[in-house]
């Protein structure tokens, strides 16, 4: 067998047109904090620690579709966020600056859509 190095995952990765709006997004929606701010790169860590989220601007950004079809730019990743009311969630994600997707596969899942276009579901 051999050795594996030490592998430790700080942060999952979401390109944006605007890496600082797409970050203020989600700092609204989680209540995270920013550890690096720069105007291309943003990251957020939980109050717990953990692996945080990364935003990054990316200049030929094309927004994803969700359901995607046939042609259309495809999800390459969303989030999964559990909450403990789901009503009470969905509301606080759209104040927060999030739309309700218009497909909802389950009836436990809210999916939505963050300002550039990322779905994420909340779920219980």
């Amino acid at each position: 067998m051999t050795d594996r190095p030490r592998l430790t995952l700080t942060a999952a990765t979401l390109d944006a047109p605007d890496a600082r709006e797409l970050a203020a997004f989600y700092e609204r929606l989680l209540g995270w904090t920013r550890e690096e701010d720069e105007p291309d790169w943003v990251t957020l860590r939980a109050p717990g620690g953990g692996a945080g989220l990364a935003f990054q601007t990316e200049r030929a950004y094309v927004r994803p579709v969700w359901p995607a079809r046939p042609g259309d730019p495809p999800i390459m990743a969303h989030l999964d966020i559990r909450v403990d009311d789901l009503d009470a969630a969905s509301t606080h994600a759209v104040a927060a600056g999030a739309t309700v997707a218009d497909f909802q596969p389950q009836d436990d899942v809210r999916v939505h859509l963050d300002p550039a276009g990322h779905p994420f579901c909340l779920y219980l």
